[in-house]
């Protein structure tokens, strides 16, 4: 009787506003597209846009806070109802979220509209109330383990607070927020790649699923959360590359030891599968990489972070939203095939944004065009294949 009443009540709910990764994938994949656009036209000088904190702020902090943080308000908002059993967030609660991530994306672009306080006061809001939402039904059943999202949230907001903060103020860095920004959202993909790869690799490929090694996973975190820590503190204790940099070394192994356990070779047949493992990889070698040009200065760190971006954070985020969107509209777990180009094009993406530049960089200018065009071209893939999917109900007439 619950689950018809259910039903009765969503019907009432546009398709897109049922369960919280509808509206934040598609949106989050469209503006993925657009924010790298008009990134790579303000970067040429076509077009001339005045956005808070100028164009290089807004390209770093929109594709962190904007971009990626979208992706995973949706991903939790979902999540939360597996976890607790209880209806997830839906139709006027969840509008208003995502108007409140719009109206951020939209006053970030106008400040001369809106304010720099006000549009500040706007972007800072949306974490904070995605905690509140997805902390709500935690609560009420005493689910503590997964309340640890709640604080992880509230960190995203602090870096993001941060980055805010050296618009108006320079003892704050707008690079150590951002990459604040960025590890956390490292040390979150590293959390969940440890939840689900292993059972996702086992489910896939009908092999037994790999057993975690307790501190093997608590290294691989805890690494990260000390990265991502030193570099919020920043403002207060200072920088020491040599720290970081041996630092973000001994995290690059611990992920590659974690990822080899995996046994990622078996996944080779199954798209959805080897670009989840492919984009833990460019994680792992990334970090290594980052750590050498920290100790090593004639190694350029500016387009090595590019493979944590691009690779692991552009990478990890097409493959879950494929992968969750299929499950949660009722279809079996195999994607149109065109996605395989998508996976494809997202790693070719970071590779030539991180190296094209490191070994040529006087093609500099040509190597961000042809990586922006992958990084879009395997979006829009998705936003083709996957945006009718998410406006309309469930194959199989269930909620959600």
């Amino acid at each position: 009787m619950m689950q018809i009443t259910d039903l009765k009540e969503e019907q009432k709910t546009p398709p897109l506003l049922r369960l919280g990764f509808r509206p934040f994938f598609l949106s989050g994949a469209i503006f993925g597209v657009f924010a790298i656009l008009l990134w790579v036209l303000m970067y040429r000088g076509v077009i001339s846009l005045s956005p808070l904190g100028g164009g290089y702020w807004w390209h770093i902090h929109e594709m962190i806070f904007g971009f990626g943080c979208a992706i995973v308000a949706g991903f939790l908002l979902t999540a939360v109802q597996n976890w607790t059993g209880m209806r997830g967030v839906q139709g006027t609660t969840l509008l208003l979220l995502f108007l409140l991530w719009l109206a951020g994306r939209i006053a970030l672009l106008t400040p001369e509209i809106f304010g720099n306080i006000l549009v500040t006061i706007l972007d800072l809001s949306f974490l904070p109330a995605v905690a509140y939402v997805l902390a709500k039904p935690i609560l009420a059943i005493k689910q503590y383990r997964n309340l640890f999202f709640v604080p992880l949230l509230t960190l995203f907001t602090l870096a993001n607070l941060e980055m805010h903060l050296a618009v108006y103020n320079h003892s704050f860095s707008i690079i150590y927020s951002a990459y604040a920004g960025l590890m956390l959202m490292t040390f979150l993909m590293s959390v969940m790649a440890g939840r689900v790869a292993p059972m996702f690799t086992a489910n896939g490929t009908k092999t037994t699923k790999v057993t975690p090694i307790a501190w093997l996973d608590i290294a691989a975190n805890g690494s990260l959360a000390v990265l991502m820590i030193s570099l919020l503190l920043e403002p207060v204790v200072g920088f020491s590359a040599t720290f970081f940099g041996a630092l973000l070394i001994i995290a690059g192994c611990f992920q590659t030891l974690r990822w080899l356990r995996w046994r990622p070779w078996i996944t080779l047949q199954v798209p959805l599968l080897w670009s989840l493992h492919a984009s833990m990889k460019f994680i792992s070698v990334g970090l290594i990489l980052l750590g050498i040009a920290y100790l090593i200065p004639t190694v350029p760190t500016n387009h090595i972070w590019h493979l944590l971006t691009v690779g692991g954070m552009g990478g990890l985020i097409l493959a879950m939203i494929s992968r969750v969107s299929l499950g949660h509209t009722g279809r079996n777990l195999v994607p149109p095939k065109t996605m395989t180009i998508a996976y494809i094009a997202i790693s070719l993406a970071a590779v030539v944004r991180a190296f094209g530049p490191w070994f040529m960089p006087e093609k500099t200018m040509m190597f961000i065009d042809i990586s922006a065009t992958l990084w879009m071209l395997a979006f829009i893939i998705f936003i083709a294949f996957y945006g009718p999917m998410l406006m309309t109900a469930r194959k199989d007439g269930r909620p959600g």
